[in-house]
């Protein structure tokens, strides 16, 4: 039971590859084992997210999960960081492809009780696969060259189709930055505090997240609303008509939003001129 994810992929090669990445993420690459995964997002100077990715650190390099369509973007912004660090930056986004395998499902070659990163043989060839929180649980993203694409899914059984994954998600308060269209907006306020470590060195944006981890001062946080017919991508307003907060992604019954603070668990308010309740949310930690 297994569903693919529309990904793309950077690939940093080289001496400084490790200390390069981990002055640009937030979370703390240098603190995981080798192999080892972290969640983190890349912010521009006012702590806003510009991209969300899972960091990947291997003996011989580094690899960077992005939505579909990030890697170039990103690998530009890297590279105009590049001064005399030893670091080279690949697209591999041709060459890999990713499914994730749900929870509970069968993986073949995947030890349950072993490490969170493991890498084995499948379908012909080396895969590399995680454990991540996709769907309110924890599955596993397994990543596959697209040389052995149609052996390995083989291997994996049943496809689900996205939509499903993606219902689950929300169901579940599972935030995708791309899919909810949170860019440009603080981590925080959209249940993304797991990416962020608070004891690691300089980064951009790094100044803003102490500010706001020593105030806890965010107006806004991540909330799932329930109705009918709710749209996604638009606004949430009060009874006055006053804009609140914004949602994202919608299955049309649930939608997950970024909400002001003070709309607590039971409140009503209007998405795009629908009925919807606020529903209190600990945010699932993707991983």
């Amino acid at each position: 039971m297994w569903t693919r994810i529309p990904s793309s992929a950077l690939r940093l090669t080289g001496a400084d590859r490790v200390d390069f990445v981990q002055g640009q993420m937030t979370n703390h690459l240098k603190a995981a084992p080798t192999p080892g995964m972290v969640p983190c997002a890349f912010l521009n100077v006012r702590g806003q997210v510009e991209f969300f990715a899972r960091a990947y650190k291997r003996a011989d390099d580094v690899y960077l999960h992005l939505a579909e369509g990030d890697a170039p973007a990103l690998a530009a912004r890297l590279r105009r960081y590049i001064i005399f660090d030893q670091v080279d930056v690949q697209d591999v986004t041709e060459q890999l492809g990713t499914a994730h395998v749900w929870p509970g499902a069968a993986l073949p070659g995947w030890d349950a009780a072993g490490a969170d990163v493991q890498s084995f043989e499948l379908g012909g060839g080396t895969v590399l696969a995680a454990r991540v929180n996709r769907v309110g649980a924890v599955g596993v993203d397994v990543h596959y060259l697209r040389a052995h694409e149609a052996a390995v899914l083989a291997a994996l059984g049943e496809e689900v189709p996205g939509a499903a994954l993606e219902r689950a998600r929300l169901e579940a308060g599972v935030p995708d930055v791309p899919a909810d269209e949170w860019r440009g907006v603080l981590p925080q306020e959209v249940g993304l505090d797991f990416a962020i470590s608070y004891r690691k060195g300089c980064y951009v944006g790094q100044e803003i997240m102490a500010r706001l981890e020593a105030r806890g001062n965010t107006r806004y946080r991540l909330a799932r609303l329930t109705g009918e017919g709710l749209p996604a991508h638009a606004d949430v307003t009060d009874a006055a008509g006053k804009v609140v907060g914004r949602t994202g992604a919608s299955t049309g019954a649930v939608t997950l939003a970024r909400l002001r603070k003070e709309f607590a668990d039971g409140a009503d308010v209007q998405v795009g001129g629908v009925s919807a309740r606020v529903e209190d949310l600990t945010p699932a930690q993707p991983g």
